[in-house]
C-alpha cells in the first residue's frame, strides 16, 4: 500500500517541486501565458479527450455534476459558521471554502490513484468547480459579468460538445480525437509546475491561521461529499473521487480573486500555502482509505 501511495504522490511532488525550485533559482516563468494556455487550450482538450471516450453515460455525468454542485453550495453555506468561529469576514472565507484545487492538484492525484476509469469523474468534478468559480466567483470578486465570462470560456463549449457526444453515443472523428489527445497531454504537467511556481511566489504571514482553517474545512468537505454522493446513489468509484476532489487544498485562484477584490489577500495566501503543504500528509491517509 505504501508503494502505491508513493507512486500516486511522487509525480505530484515532482511536478510542483520542479516549478517551486525553478522560481527559487531565479528562472523566469510566464505564469499569465501558461495559465491562459492551460485554461483556453489544454483544459478544453483534456475535457474532450477524457469525456468523449470515457465509460460514463450522460446520466452519471449529470449526477456527478449535481453532487459536486451540492457539495460546493453546502460548503458555501457552512462558510458563514466557519467565519463566525474564526472571527473573519464571510466574504473572505466563502471562496476558499467552496473552491478546492481540483485542477492543478486534484486531476493528477485522481489520475494516478484511480487510473483512466476514474479520471472522467475527476474531470467532471473539476469542470463543475470551474463553472462555479468563473460565475459566482466573478460576482463575489466584482470582476465582471458572469455570463460574459462563461461565453469566453472554451471549457464550456468543450462540456457542451462532450455532453452531445455522450447523449448521442457517438465518438469524435479519429483526426479530431488524435488532435485533442495530443493537445491535452501538456495540461496536467503544466498544471503541476504552475502550482509549484504559484506556491513559490506567495508570501505567507500566518501559518497558524492556515492550518486552523484546513483542520476545519477538510472534515467538513469529506463529510458533505460522502453524504451527498451516497444520497444521490453515485457509483462507489465516483463517490470516492468526489470525496478526494473536494478535500483538495484551497485553489490558488482564490488568492488571485482575493487580490483583485482586495479582501485580505495575505490571509488567503496563508490558506492556500498551508492547505497545500498539509495535503502532502492527509491525502495519502485519505487515499489509503478509498483506493
Amino acid at each position: 500500500m505504501l508503494a502505491e501511495l508513493f507512486a500516486v504522490m511522487a509525480p505530484v511532488l515532482a511536478g510542483a517541486g520542479l516549478g517551486f525550485l525553478w522560481v527559487r533559482l531565479g528562472q523566469p516563468y510566464p505564469v499569465d501565458f501558461v495559465t491562459r494556455l492551460v485554461f483556453n487550450i489544454g483544459t478544453p482538450a483534456l475535457v474532450l479527450a477524457s469525456l468523449s471516450g470515457a465509460a460514463i453515460d450522460a446520466s452519471t455525468f449529470g449526477q456527478v455534476m449535481l453532487a459536486a454542485a451540492l457539495v460546493i453550495m453546502s460548503m458555501g453555506a457552512a462558510s458563514f459558521a466557519v467565519a463566525t468561529l474564526l472571527r473573519r469576514d464571510w466574504r473572505v472565507l466563502i471562496a476558499p471554502m467552496m473552491y478546492p484545487n481540483t485542477g492543478n492538484m486534484g486531476l493528477p492525484v485522481v489520475l494516478y490513484a484511480f487510473g483512466s476509469a476514474g479520471f472522467a469523474y475527476g474531470i467532471t468534478v473539476m469542470v463543475t468547480v470551474s463553472l462555479f468559480q468563473f460565475t459566482l466567483g466573478a460576482v463575489l470578486s466584482s470582476s465582471g459579468s458572469p455570463i460574459k465570462t462563461l461565453l469566453r470560456t472554451p471549457t464550456v463549449y468543450a462540456i457542451v460538445i462532450s455532453m452531445a457526444l455522450l447523449l448521442t453515443d457517438t465518438s469524435l472523428p479519429l483526426w479530431m480525437a488524435n488532435t485533442v489527445d495530443l493537445m491535452s497531454g501538456f495540461t496536467v504537467p503544466l498544471m503541476l509546475i504552475t502550482l509549484g511556481v504559484s506556491l513559490a511566489s506567495i508570501q505567507v504571514k500566518s501559518l497558524r491561521s492556515g492550518v486552523g482553517f484546513s483542520l476545519i474545512r477538510i472534515p467538513l468537505a469529506a463529510a458533505a461529499a460522502w453524504f451527498i454522493a451516497g444520497w444521490l446513489g453515485l457509483p462507489p468509484l465516483a463517490q470516492n473521487i468526489l470525496v478526494v476532489q473536494m478535500c483538495m487544498p484551497v485553489a490558488v485562484f482564490n488568492y488571485l480573486f482575493a487580490q483583485r477584490a482586495q479582501r485580505e489577500p495575505a490571509y488567503v495566501a496563508s490558506l492556500v500555502f498551508c492547505s497545500t503543504l498539509m495535503a502532502l500528509f492527509y491525502l495519502p491517509a485519505l487515499l489509503a482509505l478509498l483506493m
